[in-house]
């Protein structure tokens, strides 16, 4: 079972949500999600159509289509059947696979888009067999009395055409649900729901940002080729990399990606040049290290390619081809062309986006990164996410004008979630079960499992509380659907302390795990649930359940919580090197410490603040610090938050400060205190080892800045006579 990250399990919620909203709606719908590539956009489809189709409490019945371009199509059906293996909630099926010519419930149809003959988007590509188009499966489907929901995945490549809209048209779907990085139905949606870049970063999943041809500036071209200068210098990049996993211990080969152009123009020269660059620094196919993949020419190393420690290190590929193909361990792309100018997109970037392991680096953060060479004069940025990742400008420290400042800074990865079960409850589970010798107690044979229904009641008093008036009850055995939704009842109710959404599958999976291996029952064999909720079984499953949750919460969650995700760098220094996004631009600071000084965009407060220190005879050089990475100076808060200050800021006469500004309303937020607290705790602590640090928040009142550097913060507005003025 698939374990979903923070943000996934929000935005299924939320898109269930919107979803439902379009159910209820008298039109026909569409809803957008948007994602970034490498954030798990499948996997949130999945968990959201699972639970479009549990416990509903409508009549509704669903079938869904799902239309991908090229072969993603293929790959999204197994990511789909993997996800629901444990409790099969739905049937994935192509075309072939379907009964009766019709989607069954809860059922999805995989569709490639090329396969629908270009002619006529009403005829699949079956179009001799009679009465066996993709019209004809429709209409048979809604004759059922089924509502259909279309996902267009990877939108970008169809939703926009007219062809797209036409599939709408003839489908007819209750809702269409369009999935892309970069949607194209935004203005005939009613409902969207957005993952933001900056949520899946901070679950480590992706690249923390793109570098372009870093330090080109620094190369040495002589009688190169621009093709050569890329080459070689990507190559470069990518054995630093491999010596960085090394050092970080992690068994990845990083791979390099080299897109050939898609003009059939100059194709086969190009491919050749390349080969021949590569082949002098001894990357051939004879050795292994050298793989193609091209419609006309594929390596016998393309199998296993995508394994972090596969011994292949440069792949040759058109950009056709490679279009949802999924490799973490790519780390470089290197892209030729042949026009002037290339659109940046987010697909782009997309196949050397991923973490290998889906964790960030703290030794080497580098392997964070994501690395383009290109001998392109110019890169247009063509899309939201794209620009928010790829770094154009870079600043270097000023070491001139630099001198160490060796400050202790702390880096706090984000906390993971401890209030759900993760695969390890099924071993507890099992070991439990086996200790309090359940096979033995299990009766396999329980009563009938029945629903109490009042029989000849009657209201004399609506005014008087207490059970109505009856003559007596009968007992109905359950059927199959209540008898299902007794059982998610019976584990959402067990699942206590832990959430039930994320915890449930699991608790599942082990129960029927028990059955499997200890009476051969197949492996979710419906008889399960019948033996499990029978009375003469219920409160030995409950007293198991608890002893397991127990277990789990002393092996796992305790542990767990003694594991602080903290880095400690002892002697914190400002970045050599920091890069920007094309959201930044450039401006002039005479006493910034990086040079250029690049900025997106300021808060009153730092702006102004920013001017004072330019201004000053005693600022040597002032760094304005970043947030939520390791490269930044972060100090520990009373409630384990990591806490950023504004500025970091060398005096003349070699003291430090340290800032942070702030409004005369976010001054007496609460969350200004903690950190307030947090920083003066810092400065009294360095300067008790002899540092020479002065700083707090600083404020701007009556045209004078001042600073509060109490141990316990207090701002008053009518009375800031705790604050000193703060003189430079």
């Amino acid at each position: 079972m698939i374990k979903l990250k923070d943000y996934q399990q929000q935005a299924a919620e939320n898109l269930h949500r919107k979803i439902e909203s379009s159910l209820r709606s008298s039109e026909n719908e569409v809803v957008v999600f948007q994602a970034p590539t490498g954030s798990g956009k499948t996997v949130m489809v999945s968990e959201m159509l699972k639970e479009i189709t549990r416990n509903r409490k409508d009549d509704k019945r669903f079938s869904f289509v799902w239309i991908s371009v090229r072969m993603l199509h293929e790959q999204s059906k197994e990511k789909l059947e993997k996800y629901y293996e444990d409790d099969r909630t739905l049937k994935c099926s192509y075309f072939e696979d379907l009964e009766d010519r019709k989607i069954a419930e809860n059922e999805i149809l995989f569709i490639n888009w090329h396969s629908i003959n270009k002619k006529d988007i009403n005829i699949f590509v079956r179009e001799n067999e009679q009465d066996n188009n993709l019209n004809t499966i429709i209409k048979r489907t809604k004759d059922d009395e089924r509502t259909i929901v279309l996902i267009i995945d990877e939108s970008h490549h169809t939703a926009g055409s007219e062809k797209s809209r036409e599939l709408i048209e003839v489908i007819g779907p209750k809702v269409t649900l369009e999935v892309s990085a970069t949607p194209h139905l935004e203005e005939s949606a009613a409902e969207k729901e957005k993952v933001r870049l900056s949520d899946v970063k901070a679950e480590e999943m992706i690249k923390s940002e793109i570098s372009v041809n870093p330090e080109f500036l620094d190369i040495k071209i002589g009688i190169k080729s621009s093709d050569e200068v890329v080459i070689e210098e990507a190559l470069k990049k990518r054995e630093e990399l491999a010596k960085m996993y090394k050092k970080e211990k992690a068994k990845i080969n990083p791979l390099m990606l080299i897109q050939l152009p898609d003009n059939r123009a100059g194709l086969v020269g190009k491919k050749e040049e390349v080969i021949k660059i590569l082949d002098k620094k001894g990357i051939t196919e004879k050795n292994g290290k050298l793989a193609v993949w091209l419609s006309e020419d594929k390596s016998d190393t393309l199998p296993n390619i995508e394994k972090n420690d596969n011994e292949v290190e440069v792949l040759i590929f058109k950009q056709a081809i490679a279009l949802g193909w999924d490799c973490p361990r790519a780390s470089i792309l290197v892209i030729f062309r042949e026009s002037k100018s290339f659109t940046f997109t987010i697909q782009t970037i997309g196949r050397i986006m991923r973490m290998p392991e889906l964790k960030y680096y703290s030794k080497e953060s580098e392997l964070n990164k994501g690395f383009v060479f290109t001998n392109l004069a110019n890169i247009e940025i063509t899309e939201d996410y794209a620009k928010d990742y790829v770094t154009v400008f870079e600043a270097k420290r000023d070491n001139k004008l630099y001198k160490n400042i060796a400050l202790p800074s702390i880096f706090l990865r984000r906390q993971r979630e401890r209030t759900r079960l993760s695969g390890e409850f099924g071993k507890f589970f099992m070991a439990i079960a086996k200790s309090n010798d359940l096979r033995q107690k299990v009766n396999l044979r329980p009563s009938k499992i029945i629903s109490p229904i009042i029989a000849d009641g009657r209201i004399v008093d609506i005014d008087k509380s207490g059970e109505i008036e009856r003559k007596g009850t009968i007992n109905i055995a359950l059927n199959e659907k209540e008898l299902q939704e007794r059982f998610d009842k019976f584990i959402v109710q067990n699942c206590t302390p832990y959430a039930p959404a994320d915890s449930s599958d699991r608790m599942k999976t082990a129960i029927y795990q028990f059955f499997n291996q200890e009476f051969k029952f197949a492996k979710y064999d419906p008889k399960v649930q019948t033996i499990v909720l029978g009375k003469e079984n219920i409160q030995l499953f409950i007293d198991i359940i608890n002893l397991a949750k127990e277990k789990y919460r002393k092996e796992i969650v305790e542990k767990l919580a003694e594991k602080r995700e903290l880095t400690e760098t002892p002697e914190w220094e400002v970045p050599i090197v920091i890069t920007y996004n094309s959201r930044y631009h450039q401006e002039e600071q005479p006493l910034s410490v990086m040079r250029p000084f690049y900025t997106a965009k300021q808060s009153e407060p730092e702006r102004m603040f920013i001017d004072f220190l330019n201004s000053s005879k005693k600022v040597k050089w002032w760094f304005k610090n970043g947030e939520g990475e390791i490269k930044y100076f972060a100090v520990l808060r009373p409630d384990d938050q990591a806490f950023y200050p504004d500025f970091i800021i060398q005096f003349k006469d070699g003291s430090v400060g340290i800032f942070d500004t702030k409004s005369g309303r976010t001054a007496e937020t609460g969350d200004a205190a903690p950190r307030a607290e947090a920083l003066q705790k810092f400065i009294k602590r360095q300067i008790k080892s002899g540092r020479k640090l002065v700083g707090g928040i600083a404020i701007y009142v009556n045209g004078t800045w001042r600073y509060n550097d109490n141990v316990r913060y207090d701002y008053n507005p009518k009375d800031l006579s705790t604050w000193k003025v703060l003189d430079l």
